[in-house]
């Protein structure tokens, strides 16, 4: 189905979810914020702190100190609650969109439940640490699965991805050792997936969309590369992972393929300005990694989609942001919790 409407007539449907999202981007926090957290001396007084801010008393029900865990899992839902209050809102195509965006959890959700399942947890015991964005209605019937060949069988039948399983797992795949290469099999056929999705959306969606999209295909490549070092994974085994939907693609992904160790790697990048920063920025000393700037370029490309209008990679761009601020402030907590404030300032600032 073709997506492609006039943007003349995006406010008709979509006008009034875009203003939540941009009101909802307002409160992210800013440098001043993140000023007075580093200040802190202790969880009570981050706590006190993000009571100021758009958080307000996400904490207010949690009797005694406040944990890590506990502050992480606030955190989550209070961005999540967001999400959900301008899905409720939604109507086609955006309504496919969040469903998308939904996507990538859910399959972390999965992994989750079958690594648990192949070291013999009840899943019972796994569903509390799922991604409340990776739920979905039919993930009650998975309490049903005691082996992970009826865990695959179940997510075939129940769930929003089992053609993403149907196209890339069997069955006989499902041992701890390809764990990760499903994983990454799984994300590989989301994303190309998503970004024909947004293809078929056009205008400014569909450009928008379509740079964010070859960035996480090209960083996944980049990691899975870098990753694949000192591993039993092949060369052939490690280009089938790549996703062919970034601007690595098809030349990028051949050179990535042949890469035999990080400088190769690096050589690369070198290709592409971009990347070429990002692997330049890297620091030997290990104060900041390549994933630091990964998420440093992930939260640049995300905050240029708000200064266009009539497009809804807004609500993708939002809630990766969101994400970025729970790892800033999980961050910042732990540095203030173990005492070592040296390192508090590694976080990837956003506004």
């Amino acid at each position: 189905m073709v997506w492609a409407t006039s943007e003349y007539f995006f406010n008709w449907n979509d006008g009034y979810v875009e203003g939540l999202c941009r009101g909802f981007k307002g409160g992210i926090l800013k440098q001043s914020d993140y000023s007075n957290l580093r200040q802190c001396e202790s969880l009570e007084d981050v706590k006190l702190h993000l009571q100021s801010t758009d958080y307000g008393g996400f904490l207010a029900n949690e009797a005694g100190d406040i944990t890590l865990p506990v502050l992480s899992e606030k955190l989550q839902e209070h961005y999540v609650n967001l999400f959900e209050t301008m899905r409720t809102q939604a109507v086609e195509p955006l309504n496919t969109f969040f469903d998308y965006i939904c996507y990538g959890y859910m399959i972390d959700n999965i992994i989750l439940l079958i690594t648990g399942t192949l070291h013999g947890r009840d899943i019972a015991e796994l569903f509390p640490k799922c991604h409340p964005l990776g739920m979905f209605e039919s993930i009650g019937s998975l309490y049903i699965a005691t082996t992970p060949a009826e865990l695959y069988n179940s997510v075939l039948i129940d769930t929003p991805i089992a053609p993403y399983f149907l196209e890339c797992i069997s069955s006989e795949d499902l041992n701890e050792l390809n764990i990760e290469i499903i994983r990454n099999k799984l994300y590989k056929a989301y994303l190309e997936d998503f970004a024909r999705f947004c293809e078929e959306l056009g205008n400014e969606s569909g450009e928008s969309m379509k740079e964010l999209l070859q960035f996480e295909a090209d960083r996944r490549a980049f990691i899975i590369t870098v990753n694949s070092f000192d591993t039993e994974l092949t060369k052939d085994d490690r280009s089938k992972l790549y996703p062919k939907c970034g601007k690595l693609f098809p030349e990028g992904l051949a050179m990535l393929g042949e890469c035999e160790d990080y400088d190769q790697v690096r050589n690369v990048a070198s290709y592409y300005p971009d990347y070429r920063k990002c692997f330049e920025g890297v620091d030997d000393a290990g104060d900041t990694t390549l994933e630091d700037l990964f998420y440093q370029m992930e939260v640049h490309k995300n905050k240029l989609c708000f200064l266009h209008h009539f497009n809804l990679s807004v609500f993708y761009s939002f809630v990766k942001l969101k994400e970025q601020e729970c790892r800033n402030i999980i961050w910042i907590a732990e540095c203030i919790s173990q005492k070592h404030k040296s390192k508090i300032d590694n976080y990837v600032p956003i506004f």
